[in-house]
């Protein structure tokens, strides 16, 4: 333990039971894919910059210990910070008093900014894992059904909307993409202009067939196929509703779900759908999105089932809008699956 403090430049508080951390050493925890990084200022502050992929939950609200319990987890390394080190330190004795590892950074975000870090004034979460070869993966929570994918230097889109929920996402402020999954035509899904800004004469666009002949290109997959597009391994799989008075939402054999395999991790995410037999057929799975907002994908029990099926080893409910999904958590606390609930409204 001492050596992995002195690797990481951190020190255990005399008087607390958390650790404190250098710019360095919170950089270089960052990178690790156990940790939760954590914004305890006020919201008004984190608008004005952050860290990027920062869960925000201010430490001077009443309800800051339940908003935390709901939202963390005492299986990773919660990494917390806020403007000078005092309000995080505070924060870091409250958490670790009940049952989570913490590292606060010393100094604050002003040291980090001091120290000629970037911070950024996006509001999406991300996470972070390591392939079978040590490759990193990040995942960026950016809206709804949007999600961004950085691996081995290749940017990644899924179902990029320009808005949603009043939110709006500036593309053309992130690199362009190498790779684009879209998995319908709804327009929460499919977005001509997310489409232009994120592409280049390199961007691979894949999409089911009723997409592409809206659009005019790309590559259509259809239900079944597997494909290598250039280098990265896609299997196209079935998304559609069941329920009687909903399949005209998502007819079977028109919509895809995507399975992808980065360096041997695979991920899943799944499009709109709701519970089907092919899930059973869905193996190996590290990483799986599923949906959540019924009547048009599931409801949490459904998702809990569809879990059961696929056995993911993380979750991430997402395009979930106004559905609770905070009981999924306690739904499969038995099942052995890590359920990340980040900000997919």
């Amino acid at each position: 333990m001492t050596c992995l403090l002195a690797m990481l430049g951190l020190t255990a508080c005399s008087q607390e039971n958390y650790e404190n951390t250098d710019v360095t050493g919170f950089e270089e925890l960052l990178n690790e894919p156990n940790a939760t990084l954590l914004d305890v200022r006020t919201a008004e502050e984190f608008d004005e910059g952050h860290l990027a992929g920062a869960l925000n939950i201010d430490q001077a609200q009443s309800d800051f210990l339940e908003k935390a319990k709901a939202k963390l987890s005492t299986d990773k390394t919660i990494a917390i910070y806020c403007r000078s080190g005092r309000r995080s330190a505070s924060a870091a004795g409250r958490l670790a008093a009940e049952g989570f590892r913490c590292v606060n950074l010393t100094g604050g975000i002003l040291a980090w900014k001091e120290a000629g870090k970037d911070v950024t004034t996006d509001t999406y979460e991300v996470d972070v894992f390591q392939t079978k070869s040590g490759k990193t993966v990040r995942f960026h929570a950016l809206v709804h059904a949007s999600i961004r994918i950085d691996f081995d230097g290749k940017v990644i889109m899924v179902d990029p909307v320009t808005k949603h929920s009043g939110r709006t996402i500036n593309y053309s402020a992130m690199p362009k993409a190498d790779y684009i999954f879209v998995t319908h035509e709804h327009g929460d899904h499919f977005d001509k202009e997310a489409l232009k800004q994120l592409s280049s004469e390199r961007t691979q666009l894949v999409m089911n067939q009723r997409c592409v002949d809206m659009y005019g290109s790309g590559q259509a997959m259809v239900n079944g196929q597997s494909s290598m597009v250039n280098g990265l391994k896609v299997e196209a799989v079935p998304a559609y509703n069941t329920t009687e008075g909903r399949q005209q939402f998502h007819p079977r054999g028109r919509d895809n779900g995507y399975i992808l395999t980065l360096d041997g991790l695979r991920i899943y995410i799944a499009g709109d759908t709701e519970v089907i037999p092919e899930m059973s057929g869905i193996k190996d799975i590290d990483v799986a999105f599923l949906p959540c907002n019924q009547p048009y994908t599931m409801t949490p029990g459904q998702l809990a089932e569809a879990a059961r099926a696929v056995k993911p080893k993380v979750l991430f409910p997402y395009h979930y809008g106004q559905t609770d999904v905070s009981d999924l958590p306690a739904l499969l606390k038995d099942d052995g699956i890590d359920v990340r609930i980040r900000h997919y409204e």
